[in-house]
């Protein structure tokens, strides 16, 4: 049986160079080639992981601007969680900001899961789920 392993996730987005900005700048994909399609785009990487961009201004998106856990989202898992919600902080997320805030930041450090978690938004409030690796008890 073959393995099988996440390759990408892909969005829409409203706003192409927003969005860009938002995964290099603020989470630090970086961009890569993408070919020719009709439509235009973007691929960014992250070690194994990609996220394809496809600019699609009518798009179907969340009818929520709430952050939280119970949503559809994607994951990812970092190495140093303290250190991204510092790089967050200098972005402007914050866990005080009021519901509906873009950069309001969920952070659960005693997750149920086993690891902590912290859940933000894109700029086309996509859910995001960033967790640390799994520390025993």
């Amino acid at each position: 049986m073959n393995d099988i392993f996440l390759h990408h996730v892909s969005l829409t987005t409203r706003n192409l160079p927003r969005a860009i900005a938002f995964y290099t700048d603020v989470l630090g994909f970086k961009q890569i080639d993408r070919p020719a399609f009709s439509i235009g785009g973007a691929w960014l990487n992250a070690g194994t992981v990609e996220i394809h961009l496809i600019d699609f201004p009518e798009g179907s998106f969340r009818n929520t601007k709430s952050v939280g856990s119970e949503d559809v989202h994607f994951a990812m898992r970092v190495k140093n969680f303290e250190s991204l919600i510092s790089k967050l902080s200098q972005h402007g997320y914050r866990e005080n900001l009021e519901e509906g805030d873009n950069r309001r930041l969920i952070i659960k450090t005693k997750s149920v899961a086993g690891y902590s978690q912290l859940y933000i938004m894109d700029p086309d409030c996509h859910l995001i789920e960033i967790n640390a690796a799994f520390t025993a008890a």
